[in-house]
């Protein structure tokens, strides 16, 4: 059984959880710049480089992930959010991209198979991959409308190097998440879809979409079911909505989704709002209690959290969603669904 059928089936049966995030346990932890440079010898401070910590600090990673499996997640992702060439520039690591993406996702792994082998329940490693600090859709130049920094072909060439060591290190799916701008999410499927043909393997990806304002549209101004028309063609293991908002301000574009995604669907949400000093206050059963009600509504598959959660909120969900039936993905059809910044379906 691949490991596509194996989470499938695992979908079928509970609701599945995700594991929490690492920025605010790396920030828990209070580690020095010598923590985050180690004995790389780069020519930057590495301080606040999260996904450096793979090779200079592997066993805060694992401690990490450790807890998250503890506290009951079956699957958890990579601490790779900005380990790709683009994002690492800032540090001078972008040699380093390959290795700092397989020896994260090689921990992940190791953890993942040591808590399957003690209970014989499966665990998941998914490869998450950020949407970078650069957009194709919006010119960085308010003078110049039509100023893009990068291109699509040089974006999807980072997505691939970058999905390429995941997959090395032992990671199960791609996920692409924390999507602000719909054109990066294509450039990460078609940078995925030419890994799978090079390699002659199925390569199962998820994709995440992130809301900028309360109204429902990411950064390039795509609503939820506009993002779902352009990125349906990907065939996604799973589609979802992460960080964005609490998950109250997020359960109306949550229903949506489950409405019309004939996939399942993964939903990891902040711990509420920041409050003005940047920190999140939302308690863990809080964020359980919401959640639960999104799992007994039948909206998602897989729940987990985004900023500010930690072990104690992944515990807390995983037990609220412990006993519930999980979702069933919305039939699909043939009709052509087409989408701008709106979407526009033709009946089949």
């Amino acid at each position: 059984m691949s490991r596509r059928d194996e989470f499938e089936r695992a979908a079928r049966e509970r609701v599945l959880v995700f594991d929490g995030a690492f920025g605010t346990e790396i920030q828990r932890r209070r580690l020095t710049a010598e923590d985050f440079a180690g004995d790389l010898d780069l020519a930057r401070d590495q301080a606040g480089n999260n996904d450096i910590l793979a090779l200079s600090r592997p066993d805060v990673i694992g401690a990490i992930t450790r807890d998250y499996l503890n506290a009951g997640a079956d699957m958890v992702s990579t601490n790779t959010f900005s380990a790709n060439r683009i994002s690492q520039t800032d540090y001078a690591a972008e040699d380093l991209v390959p290795q700092i993406n397989r020896a994260s996702a090689e921990i992940a792994r190791a953890a993942a198979d040591e808590f399957a082998a003690r209970d014989g329940r499966p665990r998941f490693v998914a490869g998450a991959i950020g949407p970078t600090n650069k957009t194709l859709s919006l010119s960085p130049r308010v003078e110049d409308p039509g100023f893009r920094e990068i291109d699509f072909d040089y974006l999807s060439d980072v997505y691939r190097e970058q999905a390429a060591a995941l997959l090395d290190g032992g990671a199960d799916f791609v996920l692409v998440e924390t999507i602000f701008d719909t054109l990066n999410a294509k450039s990460a499927i078609h940078a995925v879809r030419q890994l799978a043909r090079e390699r002659d393997e199925d390569i199962p990806i998820i994709l995440s979409l992130t809301l900028t304002d309360l109204s429902g549209r990411n950064l390039s101004g795509h609503t939820v079911e506009a993002f779902w028309h352009s990125i349906r063609h990907a065939d996604p293991l799973a589609v979802g909505l992460n960080c964005s908002f609490g998950a109250e301000q997020l359960r109306p574009h949550v229903q949506l989704l489950s409405r019309i995604a004939d996939t399942l669907l993964l939903t990891y949400p902040n711990a509420g709002l920041p409050n003005e000093l940047g920190e999140y206050d939302e308690q863990p059963q809080t964020t359980a209690a919401a959640l639960r009600e999104w799992a007994e509504a039948g909206h998602t598959n897989i729940v987990g959290g985004c900023c500010g959660s930690t072990p104690a909120h992944i515990a807390a969900i995983a037990r609220a969603v412990d006993t519930i039936a999980p979702r069933r993905p919305a039939r699909g059809d043939h009709d052509m669904r087409l989408a701008g910044l709106e979407p526009f379906t033709v009946p089949g």
